[in-house]
């Protein structure tokens, strides 16, 4: 992997609360709240200029901007939900670029199995008692942060431990 172990372990004590709210915040309400993504960006500048080289953070900056325009556009479309397209630019920064392709896969496999346990979980009683009122119990679009925020954290759970690579 090309996120240096160092680097991931700077970010995950930070980036772990602010994924798991998103992932839950997203199945209870349908939402990614501003916050959350303003949160993980604020992580990225602060904790990435200690954690990262310079030009390496410069970097990352380029990508959240790219990856927020291409996000409207899709949102536009409505290929994809705001939130959730902001919350992945407010993700890019953190995926180093060698690692984009297996971010993908990784991505990939975590909304597949996000999907199809939050799908047959949603049939059982238990989870009708627990979370009544959870939108996405009850709506038929998938609650994205359900995976998004989760990759994330596999990411870099993974380059803490398999990361050798110079940002």
């Amino acid at each position: 992997m090309m996120l240096p172990a160092q680097s991931a372990l700077w970010f995950l004590p930070f980036v772990t609360p602010i994924s798991l709210w998103v992932a839950w915040s997203d199945m209870k309400w349908m939402k990614i709240h501003n916050y959350a993504v303003l949160a993980l960006v604020a992580v990225y500048l602060v904790i990435g200029l200690m954690a990262l080289p310079l030009q390496t953070w410069a970097w990352g900056w380029v990508s959240l901007g790219i990856v927020l325009v291409v996000g409207f556009v899709l949102s536009s479309v409505g290929l994809l939900g705001a939130g959730d397209a902001k919350f992945i630019a407010a993700m890019a920064p953190f995926i180093a670029l060698g690692d984009l392709s297996l971010f993908l896969m990784l991505l990939a496999a975590v909304t597949i199995v996000s999907f199809v346990a939050h799908r047959l979980i949603r049939r059982t009683a238990l989870a009708q008692d627990l979370a009544p009122a959870w939108e996405s119990w009850h709506r038929r679009e998938f609650p994205l942060g359900l995976a998004l925020g989760p990759s994330l954290l596999f990411y870099l759970c993974l380059a803490s431990i398999f990361g050798n690579g110079t940002a």
